[in-house]
Parts: C-alpha cells; sequence; structure tokens
C-alpha cells in the first residue's frame, strides 16, 4: 500500500532534479484561464502561439473577448489546433462569467473550491482537468490537477491501475498531501516534466528516471 512518505518522497526527488518550473507561465488570471482551454488536446507551444496572436490584438481581457466574433476569435487561436471547438467554448465560458459574474472572474475566483469546480463543470466544454487548472492556477486554490501524465507516471509507479478514475487519483494526493497551492503547483508541473522528458508513452527512458 502506497503511503503519504512515498507520495512526499517522489515530490522531493523530482524537484531536486527538475526544480523550480515556474508553472503557470501567464500574466493574468484571466490569460490562464485562456490557456487552461486551448491547451486542450495541444502542446504548449500551440497554446502560446495563439495566446501572442490575442495579445497583438490586446484582446487578454473578458470584456474585449465577449465582443469580439467568434470567427474572428477561432482565426486568433488557430495555432491551437481544434480552433472552431475552442472558439465556442472560450465563448461559453466568456458567457456564463457574464451572466453569473457580471464579467468579472475575481467575483467567480472568491467562491469555496467546491461550488467553483461545479459552476465551471456546468460550462459545455469544461472538464475536469481544465476546471482544476483555472482552480488551481487562476484562483490559487488548492486543488490537484490530474492529467495524463499524471495517471501514466503513478500508474508505472504502482500507486494505481489503469482503470482508476479521475475522482480516485486526484483523491490519493488531496489526502496524502497538505493542501498547498504552492506544492500542487509545483508538483503536477513536475509530473509535466517527467512525463515529457523521460516517461515516455512509447519506449519510456527509465534508467535517466530519477525516482528509479
Amino acid at each position: 500500500m502506497k503511503s503519504k512518505k512515498d507520495i512526499k518522497n517522489i515530490f522531493n526527488k523530482l524537484f531536486l532534479h527538475f526544480g523550480h518550473q515556474h508553472w503557470w507561465p501567464a500574466d493574468s488570471p484571466f490569460e490562464v484561464v485562456l490557456g487552461a482551454i486551448l491547451t486542450q488536446n495541444t502542446n504548449w507551444a500551440n497554446v502560446e502561439k495563439a495566446i501572442n496572436n490575442l495579445k497583438k490584438e490586446k484582446l487578454i481581457t473578458p470584456k474585449k473577448i465577449y465582443h469580439l466574433h467568434q470567427n474572428k476569435l477561432a482565426r486568433l487561436i488557430k495555432p491551437a489546433g481544434y480552433f472552431n471547438i475552442k472558439a465556442k467554448r472560450i465563448k461559453n465560458f466568456i458567457n456564463f462569467v457574464f451572466s453569473d459574474y457580471d464579467g468579472n472572474i475575481k467575483k467567480m475566483f472568491v467562491q469555496d473550491i467546491v461550488t467553483l469546480r461545479k459552476s465551471l463543470l456546468s460550462v459545455n466544454g469544461i472538464g475536469e482537468e481544465t476546471a482544476d487548472s483555472i482552480i488551481l492556477y487562476a484562483a490559487a486554490l488548492p486543488i490537484f490537477v490530474v492529467d495524463a501524465y499524471t495517471k501514466r507516471i503513478f500508474t508505472r509507479l504502482g500507486f494505481f491501475k489503469e482503470e482508476s478514475s479521475y475522482q480516485d487519483v486526484q483523491n490519493f494526493f488531496m489526502q496524502n498531501l497538505p493542501q498547498d497551492v504552492k506544492m500542487f503547483n509545483e508538483f503536477h508541473a513536475l509530473i509535466v516534466r517527467l512525463a515529457k522528458e523521460l516517461c515516455l508513452k512509447n519506449k519510456p527512458r527509465c534508467k535517466l528516471c530519477p525516482l528509479k
């Protein structure tokens, strides 16, 4: 049975090996929200291109996106892929913020985690990982983000089974780590780093893994 000590030991080894990851790279909470939606099914390099297109047009505010035509939004975020779908999802989120919080995401972020998460998941196109990324990185509230990398690494380490649910995996981290925003932020970023560089989906580089 994997313990609280095991999970903390993994964090310490990853941090010692990779160092501070400085994640999430954004100039504002709203930019984090956009990035969380745009990063669905693509890599961060493509998200950065899409974000930069919006920045060039000075559109990184809820109000400006709210008044922007969806077709133009889709053209600007094209580098992120699935741009028509993602433009609709961003619009869904913006419309939700304006209808429920007067267009002010700060009003949304003062809610407790359970209420905020439920609200975000009610928005079409916002799933668990995206909602939790918004809660952790934009609202700065302590919730552990689970992604495919997390499941891949910790299934290989024997913490979970392949069929373990998002909630099962998240609950394990939440129950065995201090409820600390900075730690959750750093841990998730380190997991992503490990998965991208060493714990690859195919042909993992196990001999180089700091967790071996």
